[in-house]
C-alpha cells in the first residue's frame, strides 16, 4: 500500500498546514504534553496549541516556545478555532480532566471537529457514554483496547483484528491497535498492518509522540485513515532509524522526534 505525504504548498502560511489544539498532561505526566505538541510541529502541522493546567504551560513552554499555551477553559472557549483536537495524553483520570474531556468532545462533536483520542482519554471513554465526533481516530493499546471493550486482554491479543473491528463497529471511528503489529480499522472496513518498528518504541512515552504525528498529519488534511497510516508508519520507521546508532535499547520518545525527519525524507 503506497504511503504518500500531505502536499506543502509553497504559497502558504501557519494556516495552510491546520490548527491543532492538544488537551494534555498533568502533574505527575509533564512529558507527555511536550513530546505530543512538539511531534504535531515536527510532523508539519501549522500551529499548535496545548490546553492544560498552570504547572503544565510553565513547564512546557520553557522546553517548547514554538507552541501557544493556555489553561483548559481558553481551549475550550477557542475550539472552533482549530480544525484537529488532541485530547488524553497524560491527563490523568481525576475529576478535573473527566469534565474537560467530556466539555472537549461534546463540542467537537457539535462544532465536527476532528479528534485523536489517546492514552488516559480512553481510558475515560471507557467509563463514558457519549457521542464521538465524526473524524475520530482512536490509539489504544492492548490493555486500554480491553477496557474499552470490557473484555479480557487475553481477548484482545489472541484476535487483534476482530478487536480493532469491534471498537471501531461500537465506537464509530478508525481504530489504531497498538503492537508490535500495530493494526488499523476503520468502520468501512478499510485495514492497514503496520511491518514496521521494532523493541525501541515499547516505551512510556512512545504513544504520546505517535498520537501527535497522526494529529499532525489530519490538520494538513488528510483523511484520518491515510493520516493514522502514514503517521503509524512514520512512527516505527523513525524508531527502527534512531536504533541503529541509539541502539533498540537506548532510544528515547524524544529520540523517535529527532529522527523522524530522516523518515520522512524517504517518502519526498
Amino acid at each position: 500500500m503506497r504511503l504518500e505525504l500531505p502536499h506543502r504548498e509553497q504559497n502558504s502560511n501557519k494556516g495552510t498546514f491546520g490548527k491543532v489544539i492538544n488537551l494534555s498532561g498533568s502533574k505527575n505526566y509533564i512529558g507527555a504534553p511536550y513530546l505530543s505538541t512538539l511531534a504535531v510541529l515536527k510532523i508539519g502541522a501549522g500551529y499548535a496549541s496545548l490546553a492544560g493546567s498552570a504547572k503544565i504551560i510553565d513547564s512546557v513552554s520553557k522546553m517548547l516556545p514554538e507552541a501557544v499555551f493556555m489553561s483548559e477553559y481558553e481551549g475550550y472557549k477557542a475550539l472552533d478555532k482549530y480544525n484537529v483536537l488532541l485530547i488524553g495524553c497524560g491527563i490523568g483520570q481525576g475529576f478535573w480532566a473527566k469534565y474537560w474531556f467530556k466539555k472537549y468532545i461534546k463540542k467537537a462533536e457539535k462544532l465536527n471537529i476532528s479528534t485523536i483520542i489517546d492514552a488516559d482519554g480512553l481510558n475515560i471513554l471507557a467509563k463514558t457514554k457519549i457521542k464521538l465526533p465524526k473524524n475520530t481516530i482512536i490509539t489504544p493499546h492492548p490493555a486500554e483496547a480491553s477496557r474499552l471493550m470490557g473484555a479480557g486482554i487475553n481477548d484482545i491479543l489472541n484476535d487483534l483484528e476482530t478487536s480493532a473491528e469491534k471498537l471501531s463497529e461500537k465506537y464509530n471511528c478508525i481504530t489504531v491497535l497498538k503492537t508490535h503489529r500495530t493494526l488499523i480499522y476503520a468502520p468501512n472496513g478499510n485495514i492497514y498492518e503496520n511491518e514496521h518498528g521494532n523493541s525501541a518504541l515499547a516505551k512510556a512515552g512512545s504513544g504520546d509522540v505517535l498520537a501527535g504525528i497522526i494529529a499532525g498529519l489530519l490538520a494538513q488534511k488528510m483523511n484520518a485513515f491515510d493520516s493514522a497510516k502514514l503517521a503509524v508508519y512514520l512512527h516505527s520507521r523513525a524508531g527502527e532509524i534512531a536504533s541503529e546508532t541509539l541502539t533498540e535499547y537506548s532510544v528515547l520518545p524524544s529520540d523517535i522526534i529527532k529522527y523522524l525527519p530522516k523518515a520522512v525524507a524517504e517518502l519526498v
